[in-house]
């Protein structure tokens, strides 16, 4: 997955941290283990600099290596921050409750996600009563333009357009691919308070999201509720992006 870099200038004598960081962000689900020349080529360091930084990550145990293969991967340390990381934010502690409500009403998993750069990372997720459901992603980043609370983000953000990639490439059949197909849905989400993805990031799985906003109206975060598509009817998506467009509503500061 090619994330977006921030494109506002870094502090001077960041150079080193910026690289080390971004060598972090280049492993995805897709590529867990990377060798020392992948790291290099898909970073754009030379491979001194590029082993250097990966000795000073491994040395945290930010950065794991295989005796084996001699590929590196994410360590230990990061997934320790990672824990610290969730249970320290205000957000997911203030929204937890309104996850478990909509998982009882709903039967479905409710989930509250982040944006992250051109991606939206499920910070925290209550499953809902049914066996066949969504779960068991929290910490797990998807793109944008294939998720609905990608699509609602985008559409309720003032620079939610910018966020986008270039490159919007499919996950499957039904994913939006171009800008223009994207823009033409964000009138209908805007009217209606909340953005749909059908079979658009995985075939099979439907949900509907919306935004949440902080006390100055900026927006937080999304909540979704999703599911198998089998299950999600025309009516039952309105029922759902109503309920969610309540939730949203009763967390707001000034509920």
């Amino acid at each position: 997955m090619v994330l977006h870099m921030n494109q506002a200038r870094p502090p001077q004598g960041a150079q080193a941290a910026l690289r080390a960081v971004r060598l972090l962000k280049l492993f995805s689900n897709e590529k867990p283990e990377m060798s020392l020349a992948e790291l290099s080529k898909a970073s754009g360091l030379n491979k001194t600099t590029t082993h250097r930084l990966l000795r000073a990550l491994q040395s945290e145990s930010l950065i794991a290596r295989n005796a084996s293969t001699s590929h590196y991967s994410l360590g230990a340390g990061l997934m320790a921050l990672g824990v610290q990381a969730l249970a320290s934010s205000d957000l997911r502690r203030r929204v937890r409750p309104m996850l478990k409500a909509l998982a009882i009403e709903t039967g479905e998993t409710a989930t509250l996600e982040v944006p992250v750069e051109s991606s939206m990372l499920v910070l925290d997720e209550v499953a809902g009563k049914h066996m066949v459901s969504a779960v068991g992603n929290v910490g797990t980043i998807w793109p944008l333009h294939a998720t609905s609370t990608g699509k609602a983000y985008v559409a309720f953000e003032e620079d939610g357009l910018d966020r986008l990639n270039t490159d919007l490439f499919p996950l499957t059949s039904k994913t939006l691919t171009s800008v223009e197909s994207f823009e033409q849905q964000l009138v209908d989400i805007r009217r209606r308070g909340y953005a749909i993805s059908v079979d658009e990031l995985e075939e099979g799985f439907t949900a509907i999201a919306t935004v949440i906003r902080g006390a100055l109206g900026d927006v937080q975060g999304a909540l979704s509720i999703g599911g198998p598509t089998q299950r999600m009817s025309h009516a039952r998506r309105a029922q759902l992006g109503s309920s969610l467009c309540h939730a949203a509503t009763r967390l707001s500061p000034d509920f």
